[in-house]
């Protein structure tokens, strides 16, 4: 039979237990095993990462198309991807660093209103934070014990997650954001990078194996990235072999129409 003692919420607030220990018919231990894995504490290393991996291939592989493209030249062909690898890392370490500290300031800011806002008008601030609960489908006189039980705990924390939506999960880190960027960015770089450097001298050879070679590294890419945030694989994979492959075409067509380094 199960337990019938009054539920109670453990001290992560993320269980339900009875008071023998046991959700209904399931003790806590089984609970704990039962497997349930979640993804979105990776959001912020993942995107930077896969952004960075894919500009890498995509930029890195268009440019040197369309520069082959332009001149069967190897040296020059390897001398712009080098020069487009060591701009495109630094590029990207620099745009993903302010673009997240700019976040990160305004999550500042946010936080900072709120603090001054439970400073001056706690009244206020507790009803506003029953009424997010009461939103959500807890009955009122539920939410506004919750609602006060957490601000006891942490209020600024409590705000932050349930009025504002930021928590550690999601909170932005500008330096992992332009590390993981141009780390990601210089690797993706590298291999159409390493395919000119053994692929033919011909411009139209060296085209094919920059191609296919991005191409499959992207469609590798895009698995790996779902693999790893619990997404379909094939969908991803193709997306970005789709855009990958236009964005090659494109710079090729555009080298041999002008017949000039691009």
């Amino acid at each position: 039979m199960p337990s019938t003692s009054p539920a109670r919420y453990s001290g992560a607030g993320t269980r339900i237990a009875t008071g023998s220990g046991q959700l209904g018919s399931y003790p806590i231990s089984y609970l704990k095993q039962s497997g349930e894995h979640h993804f979105v504490h990776r959001i912020g290393w993942l995107r930077a990462a896969v952004l960075g991996a894919n500009d890498g291939i995509v930029s890195t592989a268009s440019l040197i198309v369309g520069v082959a493209a332009a001149s069967p030249d190897r040296t020059s062909v390897l001398v712009a991807g080098v020069a487009g690898l060591v701009a495109g890392a630094m590029s990207m370490a620099t745009g993903e660093y302010v673009s997240v500290s700019a976040q990160a300031d305004t999550e500042r800011a946010d936080l900072e209103t709120e603090r001054r806002a439970l400073e001056e008008h706690p009244e206020i601030e507790l009803e506003e934070l029953t009424q997010i609960y009461v939103d959500r489908g807890v009955e009122r006189e539920l939410a506004q014990e919750v609602a006060v039980q957490l601000t006891k705990h942490d209020a600024l924390a409590t705000h932050g997650r349930d009025e504002l939506g930021i928590s550690e999960t999601v909170a932005s880190h500008p330096v992992q954001a332009g590390a993981t960027s141009a780390g990601t960015f210089a690797l993706g770089a590298m291999l159409p990078l390493a395919s000119v450097a053994v692929a033919p001298v011909s411009s139209t050879s060296a085209i094919l194996v920059v191609a296919c070679t991005s191409l499959l590294s992207l469609a590798l890419l895009g698995a790996i990235s779902a693999r790893v945030g619990g997404a379909p694989a094939f969908t991803a994979a193709a997306r970005v072999t789709l855009w990958g492959a236009l964005a090659m075409a494109a710079t090729a067509g555009i080298g041999a129409l002008f017949g000039t380094v691009v």
